[in-house]
């Protein structure tokens, strides 16, 4: 990180709000890092409100959609995880890694679309069939699937 954006991040933490003018220099990546040391410092809500500023000012940028898709994860805001991480994969296009699939295919399991997720995974596998992350993450939505089943039955 940027001296520069370092001491921007610092200011917007002691004064819990944006400096729209000093905020538009900055670049996809710098709303990246900012975002990345705002949560390693604890400032979730500030970290939220940088990445929606980031989104605001660069809606197609990957460093953007990746770190504002991740950040709705660990909110649990699956929704717009799954609205952000698919808005990637539909930017990147062939050149979607597989870890964005394995994380699209899990905010999908935990917005209990458990149907999509398989089928996401399943994309995502025909591409990388080998993909240890997918491979796994598979087993672990095969297993999901069949508890929930499980569970639904018995009500």
């Amino acid at each position: 990180m940027t001296i520069n954006l370092q001491q921007a991040m610092q200011d917007f933490v002691s004064a819990q709000s944006l400096d729209g003018k000093e905020i538009s220099q900055f670049s996809p990546e710098d709303f990246r890092h900012g975002v990345q040391w705002l949560v390693a410092e604890n400032h979730h809500e500030l970290a939220q409100a940088l990445a929606e500023a980031g989104l605001s000012l660069y809606p197609a940028s990957e460093d953007i959609l990746a770190i504002s898709g991740l950040l709705a994860m660990t909110r649990e805001d699956w929704a717009l995880s799954i609205e952000l991480l698919q808005d990637l994969i539909d930017l990147q296009k062939e050149k979607a890694q597989p870890m964005t699939y394995q994380m699209l295919a899990r905010s999908l399991a935990c917005n209990l679309d458990l149907a999509e997720a398989h089928a996401i995974l399943d994309y995502a596998l025909d591409i990388w069939p080998e993909d240890k992350v997918l491979l796994e993450e598979k087993d672990t939505l095969i297993l999901s699937t069949s508890v929930f089943e499980a569970s639904s039955s018995k009500h």
